[in-house]
């Protein structure tokens, strides 16, 4: 098999362990609504609706992701956004009251953060939720970036694929001074905008203006003004759909060029700073909005400029993280790639336990089975709520893919090879083991709660052989999409 060949299975193969599960909406949503239950039993509260944001609302988490809820105590009804202090005194009202009802293994208020948040980890699934407070500019950001899913799936696919392998490579920790998750997004739009075609357009051609500032500077309600954002989204990313030219790379070309064009990101970053608002490389010193230069590296957020979403990069990580692509790029791009040398530079240590002993049952270019003997294939994933919604057969497997609390109970104790550990010596990650198991949840209950809608996103030029499920909620949920995306 070639290399390519080789890359596009294992990347399919990672991409179905990865990808959410049924019990993983649903659980998040319930998450959702025991918070909705706290927030309404405090006085002060009632009224003030709980909207998820994040990754969760733009698509783009994996099984194990982190839940970002931001707590609206206007309801919706202005764009006023409470103050920092009056957001200090309602978390560590709801702090107190999350402490009292239980149900959570974990509790950390944290008044001081740049964004006053309170931090959960759930009893369900051990999720780790972060609340702040009338936090739209994270709900837009999330909304813009479901939206950008929608112009080509291969977006989501790559943005699970490299969260993944930043951490697996230890680059996804903005603690310890890498990059965040948000802004690891980000260079996979700047890369879709400058691939040959491109398969996105500068998103200045999206939305001409600073989304945020258009938000929060626009009188009246945050309904009226998000819907004025969508409908000009939506009128430009029409015409972009139509006058494009189709790129039709595999997924795995897509992943070698992303990881290739950022290998030197280190000597770049000395220099240019990633724009994904006008999609090119920009020279920092002929740039006032970002100057004086004060940052390792410059990635710009389109959504929110001038602010740098790589702000707590450190120039000893930004050597780190130009070593993990360039330790990469020459791995994919020998010619003895197999799948066990693969797994683990692609995935965690988690993930690779249970990859190494598991594969599922997908058919290579020449026609071959990529199966493993012992394979415990997987079940396709399905979208929670699912009875009332009509949809395309998903791709079958052998048998049934595990749950996620299987997988943390159940993956068997293979270490990667002796050779990847030596090369990455105490940098190879150590996941916690303690998990607990995901109580049952009835998704009758869920469903008279909350009743999202999925539609497929569009793979235009690119044979996924799966389409991700997209979520727009109801009125309620304060979800929508573009009409043109409807």
């Amino acid at each position: 098999m070639n290399p390519y060949g080789q890359l596009e299975l294992t990347l399919k193969e990672i991409l179905d362990v990865i990808k959410p599960l049924q019990e993983d909406w649903v659980t998040r949503f319930k998450i959702i609504d025991e918070l909705r239950g706290t927030v309404q039993s405090i006085e002060s509260l009632r009224g003030a609706t709980v909207e998820p944001f994040g990754s969760f609302v733009s698509n783009l988490f994996t099984r194990w992701g982190d839940l970002d809820i931001s707590v609206e105590v206007s309801n919706g009804l202005c764009l006023s956004s409470a103050g920092k202090k009056q957001k200090q005194t309602i978390l560590a009202e709801l702090h107190r009251a999350l402490r009292q009802k239980g149900g959570y293994i974990k509790t950390q208020f944290i008044p001081n953060a740049r964004v006053p948040i309170l931090k959960t980890v759930s009893k369900w699934q051990n999720i780790s939720c972060d609340v702040s407070i009338d936090n739209l500019q994270g709900q837009i950001k999330s909304k813009f970036l479901f939206w950008l899913i929608d112009i080509d799936g291969r977006f989501r696919d790559m943005v699970l694929l490299v969260k993944e392998w930043a951490k697996a490579n230890g680059i996804n920790n903005p603690k310890s001074g890498s990059f965040n998750s948000y802004s690891l997004t980000l260079l996979v739009i700047f890369h879709f905008q400058t691939c040959v075609p491109p398969i996105f357009p500068p998103l200045k051609d999206i939305y001409p203006t600073n989304v945020v500032d258009d938000l929060t500077a626009t009188t009246g309600t945050k309904v009226d003004a998000e819907r004025r954002i969508a409908q000009v989204c939506s009128s430009n990313i029409a015409r972009f759909r139509s006058c494009r030219t189709i790129n039709r790379s595999s997924l795995s070309e897509l992943f070698i060029s992303f990881i290739a064009k950022f290998s030197d990101i280190n000597l770049r970053a000395a220099e240019l700073g990633i724009c994904p608002f006008t999609g090119q490389w920009e020279n920092i010193a002929n740039n006032m909005r970002w100057l004086p230069r004060t940052y390792a590296i410059f990635i710009e957020d389109p959504f929110e400029q001038p602010e740098n979403s790589a702000r707590a990069v450190s120039k000893k990580q930004l050597i780190k993280i130009a070593e993990a692509f360039e330790m990469t790029r020459r791995m994919l791009i020998s010619a003895n790639l197999t799948r066990n040398t693969l797994l683990p530079v692609l995935v965690g240590s988690q993930k690779f336990r249970f990859l190494v002993n598991h594969s599922t049952g997908y058919t290579s270019n020449d026609g071959s089975r990529y199966l493993n003997p012992h394979a415990q294939s997987y079940r396709a994933v399905q979208p929670p709520l699912q009875i009332q919604q009509q949809r395309q057969p998903q791709p079958q497997y052998k048998k049934s893919r595990p749950s996620t609390s299987q997988m943390q109970h159940q993956a068997p104790k293979v270490e990667p090879p002796t050779s990847f550990l030596k090369e990455r010596g105490s940098n190879v990650p150590r996941p916690n083991q303690q998990f607990q198991r995901t109580p049952s949840v009835s998704q009758v209950q869920v469903q008279a709660q909350v009743q999202p809608k999925f539609q497929k996103s569009r793979t235009e030029g690119y044979n996924s052989g799966q389409r991700p499920w997209q979520v727009q909620y109801n009125n309620q949920g304060q979800m929508w999409r573009p009409k043109s995306d409807k």
